[in-house]
């Protein structure tokens, strides 16, 4: 077996493949694509295992193609849709591009002095002058409708639920992307398509035109869909928000924590299909997980690996170092040490209150600011049976009935963060 199809099939990337794949990638440097569908300004981490596998193709020789649907996505793919999507505009369409180029560029070496230096393409540049008359003439007329319609992209549209159909516009996506592989076949000897599963049909349409037009083999496998044992779809957070790639859209903070809270079974599956750990090394992390569960050895490496990959080691430290404000054991320093996104993004959705500049300059009694000035705590009686219990800390210091508030104790300038006991916190902000 190639070497890479063995390391990707042990770590459960592959599922079906066309051609004999194996001796094509023996047999010479091969150049494969995936594509990207840029329906946002970032991608999110369901992208993630395309991007894994153009990194492993690269790290065996071989190169890889990242290709931008700035046109397929004026369309829409309707693989595993149930319904038609809202088109996109230019304007938007074109900054989704820019900013899904500027994430591929983090992962892939594009390096000019290396034979098999990634490319990054977008298939705008071949579709804008290609008119519909050639299009349906040249390309349309290979393939019979009998053929596109026994995709299961079709099929499932058209016989689902809704009963809404599906459009010509999305019934041409196929075509769109097949075309895609066979320009890249004949433009760039583009021999290797992957994808997810989902996308079977399409790649499939791609190797039917390779094989009727380009008179040439178009080899591609696709890699399961990653899902979660508990059932739920995986790439949401508990509250049902994307995890982006983007740190501005999820902060490097929630992306660890995301990783972080994995159960147990999908650990043991994440840590071979989003870590580039050797096999004999996640047997023996998997092996001391299972020895000691409650340390959660496989979640904690596995966040580690991730979040630094895609984020770098330093937002990697920050997302440590805020998890620990949270459910560990730091300090003072730890806390003020923290940047205001980062300090934003631990509490966010944290009970809060406004303090007028002029009353933390001039400094508030504890008991005023946990009771009166910010109603954390009920009453001012409360306020000291919590200071007696010595269970209220000021920026996670403990302290008593006679602190006083002042501007020192700002967290970048603008927050004092309250905690009563080890769970209840409340952050008071100076505007």
């Amino acid at each position: 077996m190639n070497k890479l199809i063995e390391e990707l099939s042990w770590r459960g990337l592959v599922q079906d493949t066309i051609g004999e794949i194996n001796n094509h990638l023996n047999s010479q440097m091969v150049t494969g694509y995936i594509g990207f569908d840029p329906t946002a300004d970032s991608l999110h981490i369901g992208s993630l295992v395309p991007i894994l596998l153009l990194v492993h193709l690269q790290k065996h020789g071989h190169q890889p193609i990242a290709l931008v649907g700035g046109a397929t996505g004026m369309i829409g793919d309707p693989s595993g849709k149930s319904k038609e999507r809202n088109l996109l505009d230019e304007e938007n369409l074109n900054k989704n591009i820019n900013g899904i180029k500027s994430q591929l560029e983090k992962f892939l070496d594009f390096d000019s002095e290396k034979p098999n230096k990634a490319l990054l393409l977008n298939n705008y540049d071949w579709f804008k002058d290609f008119s519909f008359i050639d299009f349906a003439r040249d390309i349309g007329k290979h393939l019979t409708v009998n053929y596109m319609m026994a995709k299961d992209s079709v099929k499932n549209r058209i016989q689902g639920e809704n009963n809404e159909g599906m459009s010509f516009t999305e019934f041409t996506y196929q075509l769109l992307q097949g075309y895609d592989f066979l320009h890249l076949y004949k433009n760039y000897n583009c021999t290797l398509q992957m994808g997810g599963s989902d996308q079977w049909g399409n790649i499939t349409t791609g190797t039917e035109l390779i094989r009727r037009i380009g008179k040439g083999n178009g080899f591609a496998f696709t890699c399961p869909l990653t899902t979660k044992a508990d059932g739920t779809k995986f790439g949401k957070s508990e509250g049902g928000e994307n995890i982006w790639l983007d740190p501005k859209k999820t902060s490097p903070y929630k992306f660890y924590q995301f990783w972080l809270n994995t159960s147990d079974v999908d650990a043991g599956k994440y840590i071979k299909l989003y870590s580039f750990l050797d096999k004999n090394t996640i047997i023996d992390l998997t092996k001391n997980h299972a020895e000691a569960p409650h340390e959660r050895l496989l979640q904690k490496t596995l966040a580690e690996h991730i979040t630094a990959w895609v984020h770098g080691k330093e937002a990697l430290e920050k997302a440590i170092k805020a998890s620990n404000l949270l459910f560990g054991n730091s300090t003072q320093v730890d806390l003020t040490s923290l940047d205001e996104e980062t300090f934003l993004s631990i509490f966010e959705g944290v009970p809060s209150a406004t303090i007028a500049k002029e009353k933390i300059e001039a400094g508030i009694n504890i008991v005023d600011l946990l009771s009166t000035e910010t109603n954390f705590l009920s009453s001012k009686s409360e306020a000291r049976r919590a200071l007696l219990e010595n269970s209220i800390f000021v920026n996670k210091e403990k302290v008593d009935e006679n602190k006083i508030v002042l501007v020192s104790d700002l967290i970048n300038e603008k927050y004092i963060l309250l905690q009563r006991g080890k769970k209840k916190y409340f952050i008071v902000t100076m505007p």
